[in-house]
């Protein structure tokens, strides 16, 4: 039997071979990264890294190992997204050295990363943005406030309609709404974002305070239905409680229920809905302000085709899944705290094809044109199992 020092001296002997070959393993590492760079490929390949370990797994001739070898093959591949992730990074870089007023934004699509330009000066020329819903639409309110009163628009029935109107170039930006203060996030929303590509430019705070409202002469008497935004319902619901007769039809949203009672011109029917719309839609306001939290704001984002960093963004947006096994979302949150990123808000959805996984939309502080920020997102990056950049953009109040 050896002893220690002999069982030692054969291990330093094997790690010094061991260090040869991973020394050759990252050059190829090296290399790949700049066929991805130049391709535009992303960094993970989740079925590529599976096979890899399964790969090896079957060279094993002791079985006994099968679990170890799994976890040595998941740290090497680990350490080689970071490091593509630095090399892939160098896109960034050139970005840093551009000066804004000339128009190049980061284009980061589903298929990688690369700098492109534009030029704003021409497309501020003939701006349109859509939204959805219809005139007098917190929604449309938003876009107003962000964009200005002159900005020429296109409403869309559905959410996903003004997704696929930035796809087709009907509109140069979108406006959706994201998360209400009382009610929480909108899923819609979030799954789109993920399923379209399009990056968050912007953002917009709006006050929302609730009316109800019905044809000229209606009384609370009178009401049998009750027409609005499943959202608005929640937010009303302390009020609604009271008048459990009432039948509470959910519809496209608040503007365009308070269209659609107009053009009903029933007293038995009500809407929902803003105090512009009624005025928009001459219906009286039957009861004020029936929003149960009287400090109620809906956050609306702006979407569009590019990521356009600037000096003043200081919120970022990311999507995040992280490998099923115990610990994995700590360590995540871990890099957060560990790089002094302040956390705004972490929202899960669900995998479809994958029971109790998890995206993980997540909102922080910072600006991609600081290293250390950049450098910290590339870590969270390269230990993410997939991972997605949704826009580096101007908080708003």
């Amino acid at each position: 039997m050896k002893d220690l020092k002999e069982i030692r001296d054969e291990i330093d002997s094997l790690d010094k071979e061991l260090v040869k070959l991973f020394e050759r393993r990252m050059i190829a590492v090296g290399q790949v990264a700049e066929y991805k760079k130049k391709n535009n490929i992303p960094i993970l390949n989740v079925a590529r890294e599976r096979d890899v370990i399964e790969k090896n797994k079957n060279y094993l001739k002791n079985k006994e190992y099968e679990k170890e070898v799994a976890e040595f093959f998941e740290c090497v591949m680990e350490i080689s997204r970071g490091y593509q992730s630095g090399k892939l990074s160098d896109c960034c870089d050139d970005l840093a050295k551009v000066e804004t007023q000339e128009g190049c934004v980061l284009n980061q699509t589903a298929n990688g990363t690369a700098l492109s330009c534009t030029s704003r000066e021409n497309s501020e020329l003939s701006l349109r943005v859509g939204f959805q819903g219809v005139p007098g639409s917190f929604s449309e309110q938003a876009l107003q406030e962000y964009f200005g009163e002159d900005t020429a628009t296109k409403n869309y029935n559905q959410f996903e309609d003004v997704f696929i109107g930035l796809k087709n170039d009907e509109v140069d930006f979108g406006v959706l709404p994201i998360e209400n203060s009382s009610t929480g996030g909108i899923s819609e929303v979030y799954d789109l974002l993920r399923k379209y590509g399009f990056f968050i430019v912007g953002e917009k705070n709006i006050k929302v305070d609730h009316n109800l409202l019905g044809i000229k002469g209606t009384t609370l008497e009178d009401i049998k239905e009750v027409y609005s935004h499943p959202q608005a319902f929640q937010q009303s619901s302390e009020f609604l409680k009271d008048f459990p007769q009432w039948k509470l039809i959910p519809y496209y949203n608040t503007a365009k229920s308070a269209e659609y009672i107009k053009n009903e011109n029933s007293p038995y029917m009500t809407a929902i809905s803003s105090r512009k719309c009624a005025q928009l839609y001459d219906l009286d306001i039957i009861k004020e302000n029936i929003n149960y939290n009287t400090n109620n704001h809906t956050k609306f984002i702006i979407i569009g085709k590019n990521l356009d960093l600037k000096e003043e963004c200081n919120k970022i947006s990311i999507i995040l899944s992280v490998p099923h096994k115990v610990g994995s979302l700590y360590c995540i949150l871990d890099y957060f705290a560990k790089n002094n990123l302040n956390m705004l808000k972490i929202e899960s959805r669900p995998l479809l094809d994958k029971s109790w996984e998890y995206f993980f939309y997540i909102d922080f502080e910072g600006n991609l044109k600081n290293d250390a920020v950049k450098e910290a997102v590339n870590i969270i990056e390269s230990h993410s199992s997939y991972f997605k950049l949704l826009g580096n953009y101007v908080k708003s109040n």
